[in-house]
């Protein structure tokens, strides 16, 4: 199994017989588990003595939307971490953006937070703050995959493919990137902002980092096939 620990960052360890139904690992090695984990190391891949759950995210596990996208923020998370790799922030990131879509916040608004906030642990730092070329921090602006990040009306010409975008955009974009999953509380965003933004950043995956999903390949299914999901109040939208 697979943990992300605010202790170790993340760790492989057996959990010798938890499939078994009366196993007293059962229930912790449960996916999307918050619990309390020890672990008995030494040469090789630890091995899990015991375990507490703290939270078992039921929603998650009964929501094949939630399931969904909960599991394409763990998958990202997995495949740009390495084990027993220290990164500041990423425990908190995934211990929040897995509690937010448990207590029912709107999962692809969760995942778009993760996908930005994971682009500096990729090795992708976009330039938000001012314009890419000039410097400029007033004006017109677009973004650019050529510069990954934003230019001014006066850098246009540096890329004619740049994409652009209004200030509330630009204003979303940056809201992604540097705030807290915790401190933006329930936003709800109109579909057509979220596939906007969706669109941005993961050409940047797709561009500049190359990895590449199963999970996406399952949320693209959802998003092509919505009649597989059981139909839900819809939230009063907001926003872009």
């Amino acid at each position: 199994m697979t943990l992300f620990t605010r202790e170790g960052g993340k760790m492989t360890a057996m959990a010798r017989g938890a499939k078994k139904p009366a196993s007293r690992l059962a229930a912790v090695t449960q996916p999307f588990t918050h619990g309390s984990f020890l672990i008995r190391t030494g040469r090789g891949m630890g091995t899990l003595e015991q375990g507490e759950p703290i939270d078992s995210m039921r929603h998650i596990r009964e929501d094949l939307e939630a399931t969904a996208y909960a599991s394409y923020v763990v998958e990202l998370i997995d495949k740009l971490t390495e084990d027993n790799e220290r990164i500041s922030g990423i425990y908190s990131l995934l211990y929040e953006a897995l509690h937010a879509i448990n207590e029912q916040y709107d999962p692809e608004a969760i995942a778009l937070f993760v996908e930005w906030k994971m682009l500096p642990i990729a090795g992708i730092h976009p330039i938000l703050h001012q314009c890419a070329n000039c410097g400029a921090t007033e004006g017109e602006f677009a973004f650019s995959f050529m510069q990954i990040g934003f230019i001014c009306h006066r850098c246009f010409h540096v890329d004619k493919h740049a994409i652009r975008i209004s200030p509330s955009q630009l204003k979303l974009i940056r809201t992604f990137y540097t705030v807290p999953i915790n401190r933006v509380g329930n936003l709800t965003l109109k579909k057509t902002t979220k596939i906007f933004m969706k669109k941005l950043v993961r050409t940047i995956y797709d561009e500049q980092v190359g990895i590449r999903l199963k999970s996406r390949s399952f949320l693209d299914q959802l998003d092509s096939t919505p009649e597989l999901l059981p139909r839900k109040e819809k939230p009063k939208e907001s926003g872009e």
